[in-house]
């Protein structure tokens, strides 16, 4: 069914349809969404901890010479994969398009040869007029091929009857039941069977589960009574699966306590997920409001011993994973190839499905079945590409600090919430005049750019290089901050600093760096994130790095290593000193930071004093100076900073009466191979006093 786009009504009979798909992040175990303008409370899956990250190829790895689309498929006894694609001529470029074609595909991902066994005559149409045929999950059990077909309305927006045709020639012949449909009534008639292997070979016991939507077979919009936000599951005898009086259906809860009852009334779902994505576009005839349960397929990765669901949206795919057929399952993974206009690098797709053959000996690996017929490039063929997971494992932050770049070592995987030209393998390549960005038509009202990693490291430093700049976009507008992941838990970092200061308006670029800078923390992902500026809100990138930075350039920071002396004029190297008042170290006193010493001002007088350190830097880099200051009560002319080989001042802030503060600022050092750092106050004419303590500048 070359699906068509709802950007443009009706069909026809046959075959001008476009659709898509789509990806969204965030999921929550019980959450509210909005939806028409109320608040509703909707049912949604927690997000897994199975897999530490996920990541998919931007358009197809390899592209079939073949016609059509959906292409269910089994691995037979004899090592083919047999697939049954709706709407073309399969592997038989030259013949007719039939509404369902059956092919027998060889070899592997890269070297797939297919050919077309049987065109056409496969089941019959149950429905009235305006409706066709459309194969939705295939089984080979005991050498036996069984496809699952339903009737489909032209316009896609119902599924009113499926039956199951069998076939004890490897696909050349089919039969089944003339006489009506084993499915009726919008009814468990999108039917997904659990692929266990090569004929079936992992199936626990001698049923044969099979998965179901009731009234369509693919995601729907603006809150339509049959939206398909619940998956079902059922099971029969391997030695009747065409017999329908002998199927069960779950009755269970959604935490997979199973229980079964042949009466299809009382069925349950086995998943539930209320979301809605994309809930406001900027073209109002683009897909919006989107669920996200649809016809895919439902996996047993053997590796792995874990089952996965491959759905999908528009503009997104939507992956789940469960221990068990009946949960509880757990959304893993969404890839998001935002709305239409797709690029020629990158394209999304329908009816996804991981056919078993292609799951590599451990598991990780992956190829993802899906078609579109919208965009370039299309790929309305027998087409794969390649997903990886990277299953989690507990690990302690253990990298010591350096200056190499985190983001650039083994295993990083990226990820965003779209990239608009799918080059997400921009951020960490070393190139800062390339550009990535998020345009994807949803009016968001967040964005980010980040890194899964392999285990969990250290970190204190992100350098964020930005992309272009455009008249709609490009920029964050707001709330720009550092965020890493714990424990599957995104926390902000604590006293985050920018360097230079971000603008939050086009002049952010483009290809300029900003330096975060922020306490020693940890995690498995790093991201930066904020509200996305601009009429279409995106922002974007050339480059992320990330730091465990390795040098305090500041000698002696904290002044431990100052003579244990009060005497006044005690200051020695590395620190230095600008002025005629008292100065000298404080020692255990009460007036330290940390550790044992301080350094200190006092006096009378109105002149100007400062305690100072000049230090090497690069020209032209971007530096955060921190330091904590403490006033007396009197102070207003105090000021911390930094001034070039000139002495003139780079940057600084100024301070007045306060307990101990944490100051900070961040700088370009320009031309200046050195710099001078400094904590001063001009005197008020009475008796005052700072002190200064644990002094940073990287």
């Amino acid at each position: 069914m070359k699906l068509k786009s709802r950007r443009v009504s009706g069909r026809g009979q046959s075959r001008n349809s476009i659709f898509i798909f789509c990806l969204s992040f965030i999921v929550l175990t019980i959450s509210t969404f909005f939806a028409n303008a109320s608040t509703t409370y909707a049912i949604v899956p927690a997000e897994s901890t199975f897999f530490s990250s996920a990541s998919i190829d931007e358009h197809q790895a390899y592209n079939s010479a073949s016609n059509g689309d959906l292409w269910a498929s089994c691995w037979a006894d004899d090592n083919n994969l047999y697939a049954a694609n709706g709407d073309g001529t399969g592997f038989t470029t030259t013949a007719p398009s039939v509404d369902i074609a059956m092919s027998r595909i060889s070899g592997s991902p890269g070297s797939l040869t297919g050919s077309t066994i049987n065109s056409g005559g496969i089941s019959q149409t149950w429905s009235a007029s305006g409706h066709n045929r459309k194969p939705t999950g295939m089984v080979c059990v005991d050498g036996n091929l069984y496809v699952a077909v339903q009737d489909l309305n032209f316009n896609f927006d119902d599924a009113p009857a499926a039956t199951i045709a069998k076939s004890t020639d490897h696909g050349v012949t089919w039969t089944w039941d003339h006489s009506a449909p084993m499915f009726s009534n919008n009814t468990f008639t999108t039917i997904m069977f659990l692929d266990y292997g090569k004929n079936n070979v992992n199936a626990p016991d001698n049923y044969v589960y099979a998965y179901g939507l009731d009234y369509n077979w693919r995601d729907s919009f603006n809150n339509s009574v049959t939206d398909p936000t619940k998956l079902f599951l059922a099971r029969v005898p391997k030695t009747s699966i065409q017999d329908r009086s002998t199927w069960e259906f779950y009755t269970g809860d959604l935490n997979g306590n199973a229980t079964w009852s042949s009466n299809i009334a009382l069925k349950t779902p086995v998943l539930q997920d209320d979301r809605h994505i994309y809930q406001s576009t900027r073209d109002p005839n683009h897909p919006q409001n989107m669920t996200v349960v649809s016809q895919g397929s439902v996996v047993y990765n053997q590796p792995l011993n874990r089952y996965m669901y491959t759905s999908w949206t528009e503009y997104t795919y939507e992956f789940y994973e469960s221990p068990t057929p009946f949960g509880p399952w757990k959304h893993f993974y969404t890839k998001d190839y935002g709305g239409y206009p797709w690029t020629n690098t990158k394209n999304g797709g329908y009816a996804t499905t991981i056919p078993s053959k292609f799951i590599s000996s451990d598991g990780k690996s992956m190829w993802v079945q899906s078609n579109t017929f919208v965009d370039a490039p299309q790929n309305y063929n027998y087409s794969v590409r390649k997903l990886n997971v990277v299953p989690y494992t507990a690990t302690t932050a253990s990298n010591t600090k350096s200056d190499s770049n985190l983001a650039q070592a083994s295993g990083v995987v990226p990820f965003e919430k779209a990239a608009h030209f799918g080059n997400n393998t921009y951020y960490n390549d070393g190139n800062y005049t390339a550009s990535e960005d998020s345009w994807d038509q949803e009016n968001k009202t967040t964005d980010d750019w980040g890194y899964y990693f392999n285990k969990n490291v250290n970190m204190n430093k992100v350098v964020y290089t930005t992309g272009n700049m455009f008249s709609d976009g490009g920029w964050f507008s707001s709330g720009l901050k550092v965020q890493v992941r714990q424990n599957f838990n995104w926390v902000d970092v604590t006293n985050q600093v920018i360097g230079p200061d971000y603008p939050y308006n086009s002049s952010a670029g483009p290809n300029k760096p900003y330096t975060f800078t922020f306490d020693d923390t940890w995690g498995d992902a790093v991201r930066i994130i904020g509200v996305p500026g601009g009429s279409a809100a995106f922002t974007s990138i050339s480059e992320l790095s990330v730091y465990y930075a390795s040098t305090n350039l500041v000698q002696d920071p904290g002044f431990e290593n100052q003579p244990t002396t009060t005497t006044v004029g005690t200051i020695s190297a590395p620190w230095g000193f600008e002025g005629t008042d008292s100065h000298g170290i404080d020692v255990s006193n009460g007036h330290q930071h940390g550790g044992a010493k301080s350094a200190y001002i006092r006096t009378s007088g109105t002149g100007w004093n400062m305690i100072t350190q000049t230090i090497n830097v690069t020209p032209n880099t971007n530096y955060v100076l921190s330091g904590w200051v403490l006033g007396s009560s009197n102070i207003t002319g105090g000021y911390f900073g930094v001034r070039n080989s000139s002495n003139a001042v780079i940057k600084e802030v100024q301070y007045g009466s306060m307990p101990y503060t944490k100051l900070t600022v961040s700088f370009n050092s320009g031309s200046s191979s050195t710099v001078k750092i400094y904590a001063g106050f001009w005197g008020p004419g009475s008796d005052s006093w700072i002190n200064v303590d644990d002094i940073t500048l990287r």
